[in-house]
C-alpha cells in the first residue's frame, strides 16, 4: 500500500514517514502541496495524508483537486491545528474522509489509515 504524506513541518513529516514505513507501508513524503500534487498524479497513492496549511498549494487545494477536479477515489486524511474548525468543515465538504487534530499520536494515524484502507477495499 502506497501512502502520500504532504506536510511542511519537517519533523512531523519524518515522524509520520518513519512510523508508516515501520508498519510496512510504502511512503511518498512531500514537503509542500505543489510536490504532493505532482506525486499524486504520477504515483497514484492508495491514501493521502495532508496538512491543511502549507506553502504554495494548501491541503484544501489538494482535497479539491483530487476529489472534485480529478474525481479520484483516494481516501484523504486532513491534519489540522486546533481552532481551524471552519477549514476542517470545508475539507469535509470537498470530500476529505477523515481529520486528525495536531498534535497527535503516530499510533492514532496508523489506526485511522488502516481503517480507511479497509473501508475502501470492502
Amino acid at each position: 500500500m502506497k501512502i502520500l504524506i504532504a506536510e511542511d513541518e519537517e519533523m512531523m513529516l519524518k515522524t509520520m514517514e518513519f512510523k508508516l514505513r515501520k508498519e510496512g507501508f510504502q511512503v511518498i513524503a512531500c514537503s509542500n502541496g505543489e510536490e504532493a500534487m505532482e506525486k499524486i498524479v504520477s504515483e497514484k497513492p492508495d491514501i493521502i495524508v495532508t496538512d491543511i496549511r502549507m506553502p504554495f498549494i494548501t491541503g484544501l487545494d489538494i482535497v479539491r483537486k483530487v476529489k472534485v477536479e480529478l474525481k479520484l477515489n483516494i481516501p484523504i486524511i486532513v491534519l489540522s491545528a486546533v481552532g481551524l474548525e471552519k477549514t476542517v468543515l470545508e475539507a469535509f465538504d470537498l470530500g476529505a474522509d477523515d481529520f486528525i487534530t495536531k498534535p497527535f499520536s503516530p499510533n492514532e494515524l496508523i489506526v485511522r489509515v488502516k481503517r480507511l484502507l479497509v473501508s475502501v477495499q470492502t
